[in-house]
C-alpha cells in the first residue's frame, strides 16, 4: 500500500495542532489539507488517512492535559476522594460527553460517508463563521451571557452540561467545529468566554480521547500502513507542540478580543477553498 511522506505527516500534525482547539474545525481543516496535498486522490489511502487524522488528536489532547493539569487534578480528586468541586466537574463532563457517544455510535458511518468531503466542510465553515460573528455582536450588546455575573466551569449544572453535550453532536458535521459549538452553547447558558473555552477544552479529553482510541483499535493496521510508525510519531509530536502554543495564544486572544476574528477567518477560508475547488470568482 502507498504511504504518505514525512512532509505530509508533519503538515497534518501542524494543521491538527493549530486547529483542534480553535473554533475553526480541525476535522474540516484536515480534510481540506488532505485534499490540497492530494492525499484523497488515492482510494488506498483514504481509510488510513481519515483514521490517522483522528489518532494524531492524541498529541493535541496531551497538550491540553498539561495546560489544564490543575483542573485535571481537581477532577481526579472528585472521582476518587469525593471533593465537591471535582465531583461536580467530573459529572458535568460525563453528562456533556454521553450524547456524542450515542450519536457517534449510531450515525458515525453515515456521517463519514456523506459529510467527510471538501464541499460540506466549506458550507459548514462559512455558516459557522457568520453565526459566530452574529453571536459575538449580540453578546457584546449584552443580549447574551450574564456579563455582570458570568458562570465559571464549577457553576454549571448537570442540565447545563447536557445541553452543551447536545450541541457538541452538531460538530460531527466536519467544518462546524467542536470547540466553536461547545463554546457557543456555554456562552448561551451564561458562561464567560474564558469559562466557555475551559469547559470546551476539558470536554475534549473524554470526547476526543474516546474517538482516538476507537479509531486506533479499529484502523490501527491501516494507519501504520499509510503513515508508518515514524509518520505517526511525527504527526503526534507536531500536533502536541503546535496545540500547546495554539491553546495558550487562544486564551489570551479571546480574553481581549472575543471570537469575531475566528468567524471572519472561517468565512475567508471557505471562500478561498470554494474558489480553488470550483474555479469560480
Amino acid at each position: 500500500m502507498a504511504q504518505i511522506s514525512a512532509f505530509d505527516a508533519i503538515i497534518l500534525g501542524i494543521v491538527e495542532g493549530f486547529s483542534e482547539f480553535l473554533p475553526i474545525s480541525s476535522t474540516g481543516h484536515l480534510i481540506l489539507a488532505s485534499h490540497l496535498l492530494r492525499l484523497d486522490a488515492n482510494p488506498e489511502l483514504k481509510t488510513g488517512i481519515d483514521a490517522f487524522s483522528i489518532v494524531i488528536q492524541s498529541g493535541a489532547l496531551l497538550a491540553v492535559f498539561g495546560i489544564y493539569w490543575g483542573h485535571v487534578k481537581t477532577i481526579t480528586r472528585g472521582i476518587f476522594i469525593r471533593s465537591s468541586q471535582g465531583q461536580t466537574l467530573a459529572l458535568n463532563l460525563l453528562a456533556a460527553f454521553l450524547p456524542a457517544v450515542f450519536v457517534g455510535l449510531g450515525f458515525g458511518s453515515w456521517i463519514k460517508a456523506k459529510l467527510f468531503g471538501p464541499m460540506p466542510v466549506i458550507i459548514a465553515l462559512f455558516a459557522g463563521g457568520v453565526f459566530m460573528i452574529i453571536l459575538e455582536q449580540l453578546r457584546r450588546k449584552k443580549y447574551l451571557a450574564r456579563l455582570q455575573n458570568p458562570l465559571t466551569i464549577y457553576d454549571l449544572t448537570l442540565a447545563n452540561a447536557f445541553v452543551i453535550g447536545i450541541f457538541q453532536c452538531i460538530a460531527m458535521w466536519p467544518g462546524t467545529s467542536r470547540s466553536m459549538i461547545t463554546m457557543v452553547a456555554a456562552l448561551l447558558i451564561g458562561c464567560s468566554p474564558l469559562a466557555a473555552a475551559e469547559f470546551s477544552f476539558l470536554l475534549a479529553l473524554p470526547t476526543l480521547g474516546a474517538a482516538t482510541a476507537y479509531d486506533f483499535l479499529k484502523h490501527g493496521k491501516d494507519i501504520l500502513s499509510v503513515a508508518g510508525s515514524s509518520g505517526l510519531c511525527l504527526g503526534f509530536v507536531f500536533s502536541f507542540l503546535v496545540a500547546w502554543l495554539s491553546v495558550k495564544g487562544f486564551i489570551s486572544f479571546i480574553a481581549r478580543f472575543g471570537m469575531s476574528a475566528f468567524g471572519w477567518y472561517r468565512i475567508a477560508i471557505a471562500i478561498i477553498m470554494f474558489i480553488l475547488l470550483t474555479g469560480k470568482f
